[in-house]
């Protein structure tokens, strides 16, 4: 593991831009300058979590559907976002389908 220009090990930093969401991934994405892996969590914890956010949103304003799917939707949330928080400690580098082709271009 490197270290990154936040002073924290590259592991750590990619753990913490997935802790808040995409709140984290924007203040990574603002602060890391060097780190690519750090700077790719950050932009795929904001594309991902933004988007799932803003569908939540739309979900809400549909009734009984709305909150099952929405329901169903925050459980699968709970799992990729654990699952992708021990991915980026562990350091291996996971790029979903979709999400991270738009994350590679947030990244520029």
């Amino acid at each position: 593991m490197s270290e990154t220009s936040t002073g924290l090990s590259e592991n750590i930093a990619g753990v913490l831009t997935y802790l808040l969401g995409f709140i984290t991934g924007i203040i990574f994405l603002l602060i890391e300058k060097e780190n690519e892996s750090v700077r790719f969590n950050a932009a795929q914890s904001t594309v991902l979590f933004g988007g799932l956010f803003i569908l939540n949103i739309i979900l809400s304003m549909i009734p009984v559907i709305g909150g099952l799917i929405s329901t169903l939707i925050g459980l699968v949330s709970l799992v990729l976002w654990i699952y992708l928080m021990y991915m980026a400690y562990t350091g291996n580098l996971i790029r979903l389908p979709v999400i991270s082709e738009f994350a590679d271009k947030l990244n520029v």
